[in-house]
């Protein structure tokens, strides 16, 4: 079974280009990647190869089948891109709150990938769930929104989850965008994570928004976003 995925190509189709990989949020129990078409044809239109894939949503699956789901998007990427225009050894990846949990998850933990060197970086907007294992201690996880079948009730399943205890010096290099007025859990464990981030890439950036959660995400609906400069910024710096 090959994984559910929208691919949207830049006009240019006589060279190859950088691929980069979007995952929806979605507090793992809702979104679409039908939503996100128009980021998509957005990223394509400054010359990457775009991939966005679906995923099951909780409580079809819990954070590890999720992340399985991605892992084989991310695979497919790398072994089918070429077709598409895509440099399958210039593969970034990107999400958005919890698509931020699940590609980096993905990519750190070797219960998955087991960091891949066609993997050039990583783009953090406003990822959700980066220290589930300290977060979930404190706010134990219950029916509501499913939360007890995303995570699981087991407390080493909290920290298999959470892609802070993985970081080390294999993790690819990391750009990280954080709103100002997103969830307050979140931006704590944003602001912990890249302070772990900087003790293994000291130049990894942080850039920090005036912006409420889904605004984040949606910034990227404008063709004129600074988002996307930055972002071209980021890949092009990465060899």
């Amino acid at each position: 079974k090959e994984p559910q995925l929208n691919i949207f190509q830049p006009k240019d189709s006589l060279v190859q280009h950088d691929v980069l990989i979007f995952v929806h949020g979605g507090n793992w129990n809702s979104g679409n990647k039908e939503t996100y078409s128009i980021l998509g044809r957005n990223f394509a239109g400054k010359n990457y190869v775009t991939v966005i894939p679906g995923y099951t949503l909780s409580p079809f699956a819990n954070y590890d089948q999720m992340t399985q789901e991605i892992a084989k998007a991310i695979k497919w990427t790398h072994e089918n891109i070429a077709q598409y225009g895509g440099k399958p050894n210039r593969i970034f990846l990107m999400g958005h709150s919890a698509g931020g949990h699940l590609v980096a998850l993905a990519t750190m933990s070797p219960n998955y990938l087991n960091n891949p060197d066609y993997i050039k970086g990583i783009i953090l907007d406003d990822a959700a769930g980066l220290d589930q294992y300290s977060y979930l201690q404190e706010n134990p996880p219950t029916s509501d929104e499913y939360y007890d079948v995303t995570w699981t009730t087991n407390p080493e399943e909290w920290k298999n989850a959470s892609p802070y205890y993985f970081l080390d010096e294999n993790t690819p290099p990391i750009l990280t965008f954080l709103g100002t007025k997103t969830i307050p859990s979140l931006y704590y464990y944003n602001d912990l994570f890249h302070q772990k981030l900087l003790e293994f890439q000291p130049e990894a950036k942080l850039i920090i928004l005036n912006k409420k959660h889904v605004a984040m995400v949606s910034q990227f609906f404008s063709p004129l976003s600074s988002r996307f400069g930055e972002i071209q910024e980021f890949t092009e710096g990465v060899q």
